[in-house]
Parts: structure tokens; C-alpha cells; sequence
């Protein structure tokens, strides 16, 4: 005679029918995700709705002995890195995409840890990824108080490597001005030498240098004036997409 093998599942059913009905079972499931997406909705509704506060002088009351140093970033340093790569720092609820379900996931653990419910959200991230007025990667940050700010989560690609160096020019007038005179100078030298005199001299090449520079420089004010473009370190805390 052949015995039958023991199939763990259909013991595990047995065993779960004697102690309640698949009907009671499924109620208190749907309970507990109704539970959860209730939840979700409450942190998405502070990540996504408008907050008076701007998180300088009123912050979370996280507790100091949990908190991980190396997310804690004061103004200064949000603004540096802003200016470096062309950045904005902005309320979140201007973000136009979905927030992943991993940032939603991630404030719930801090809130539960912390005993708290997060609140004045900032997030950091190039112009193009929020809705602004009209005139590649997202850090989501809390307020703590004092221009601190707590690193919540980071999601999506990396920014370019030559982010930092492409954006140079763009944020003070001093870089923008040395960079118009090092391409002024890149184009002058393009022009064949003799072109416009027989004698190749200083002189003639200061005066080319001097038209070329008027010439771009005219250029780039123009398209700064007719698209309302500013230095980063005007723009970095600004809510309007054309600066």
C-alpha cells in the first residue's frame, strides 16, 4: 500500500478553516488595505497640497537619536549645490510626475519611527520636473527647523556628469561674463589671419576680438531678455519656469 505524501499547503488550509472563515478572512484583508491606501492618501495629501510654512523657522520634531547625520544638510549647503548644477528647491507639491511608492514607503517608516507626521516637504531637482508659473533626479527633504533640512529619499537617474561644468557659465555674471570673453576669443582666432589686412597684427586682432565679444554678448542678452533667463543664483528658490 501506497502512503500519501503529506501536501504542507492543504494542512495549512485545514488548519486555517478550523479557525475562521475565508468569508471573515477576505473582510479583514480588505480592512487592512483600506487601512494602508487610507494612510498613503494622508502622506500624499502633504506631499501634493500647498504649506504655509517654508521649513526655516518651524520644522519637524524628529528625534535627534534616530536620525542619520549624513542626510542632515543646512540652507547653505542646499544652496550651493543648487547654484553648481542648476537646480531648484522648491515646495513638492509642485512636482509634476508621481511620487514613487518607494518615497511614500519611506516617510511612513520615518514617521513611525520618529512618532511623527512630516510636514513642509521641499524637494530638489531641475526646473523641467516641476509645475511653474510662467514669467534628471529629485531629492525629497523635511524641514527641521534653523535652515536644516532631512534627507528623505532620492529617486530616478543620476544628473550628467558634465552637468556641473555645463552649467557654470550660467551661475553668476562674473562666469557668465569670462565665459562670453573665452568664446570670443575661440572665434576670433577662427577667423583666417591677413582676411581683413595685409599685415598680420596685434592690433587687428584686438579690434576683431573686441567686435566678436560686442557681437556675442549682444546676442546673448537678447535671448536672456526675450526669455526672461537669470543666473542660478537668482533662480534657485524661484517658481517660475522661464528664469
Amino acid at each position: 500500500m501506497k502512503l500519501r505524501r503529506t501536501h504542507i499547503p492543504d494542512k495549512l488550509l485545514n488548519s486555517r478553516k478550523k479557525r475562521i472563515s475565508e468569508e471573515t478572512l477576505l473582510a479583514q484583508v480588505e480592512e487592512i488595505l483600506q487601512e494602508v491606501k487610507y494612510r498613503d492618501e494622508l502622506v500624499l495629501k502633504r506631499l501634493t497640497h500647498p504649506n504655509n510654512d517654508d521649513g526655516g523657522g518651524m520644522g519637524n520634531n524628529f528625534n535627534v537619536t534616530l536620525l542619520d547625520g549624513k542626510r542632515i544638510f543646512h540652507i547653505s549647503d542646499i544652496e550651493k549645490t543648487c547654484i553648481n548644477y542648476r537646480l531648484r528647491f522648491l515646495d513638492a507639491h509642485l512636482y509634476k510626475a508621481e511620487f514613487p511608492y518607494e518615497t511614500l514607503i519611506r516617510i511612513k517608516e520615518l514617521e513611525k519611527s520618529h512618532c511623527i507626521a512630516l510636514q513642509g516637504f521641499k524637494l530638489m531637482a531641475p526646473a523641467s520636473v516641476f509645475k511653474l508659473k510662467n514669467a534628471d533626479d529629485p531629492l525629497l527633504f523635511a524641514p527641521i527647523g534653523n535652515d536644516f533640512y532631512y534627507l528623505v529619499h532620492s529617486w530616478g537617474k543620476d544628473l550628467h556628469p558634465f552637468r556641473k561644468i555645463l552649467m557654470w557659465p550660467f551661475k553668476h555674471l562674473e562666469n557668465f561674463m569670462f565665459f562670453l570673453l573665452v568664446l570670443s576669443l575661440f572665434f576670433t582666432n577662427l577667423i583666417p589671419s591677413g582676411m581683413f589686412s595685409l599685415e598680420n597684427n596685434t592690433t587687428e586682432f584686438f579690434i576683431l576680438f573686441f567686435f566678436m565679444f560686442k557681437w556675442i554678448t549682444g546676442l546673448s542678452i537678447f535671448y536672456g531678455f526675450k526669455y526672461g533667463k537669470n543666473f542660478s543664483s537668482a533662480i534657485w528658490r524661484s517658481t517660475f519656469s522661464n528664469a
